[in-house]
């Protein structure tokens, strides 16, 4: 999936696009589809991943498939994370 980088929702300097990218390609990440119909109408998703790094974040993000724009990211909470390593274990 290609990330759009035309308008950017977030700031770059804090989070840069490469660790988007990583989060959205973690083989380990977590995506949800909401189940609030306001959010359901405008077809966004949400994602919980780390980079290589080890940073934990979630994105907001709208897709077609192809091409992916972020439209929110900030860095995971502690139950995000708890929840997170939760289902990382549960894998192994």
């Amino acid at each position: 999936m290609e990330l759009d980088l035309r308008q950017l929702a977030f700031d770059p300097t804090r989070y840069t696009p490469r660790e988007i990218e990583e989060c959205l390609e973690d083989p380990f990440g977590i995506r949800l589809l909401p189940d609030e119909v306001a959010w359901t109408q405008e077809a966004r998703y949400f994602c919980l991943g780390r980079t290589l790094e080890g940073r934990g974040l979630f994105l907001v993000f709208w897709s077609n498939g192809k091409i992916a724009r972020i439209v929110a990211v900030r860095d995971m909470t502690d139950s995000e994370s708890m929840y997170y390593h939760r289902k990382y274990a549960a894998l192994l």
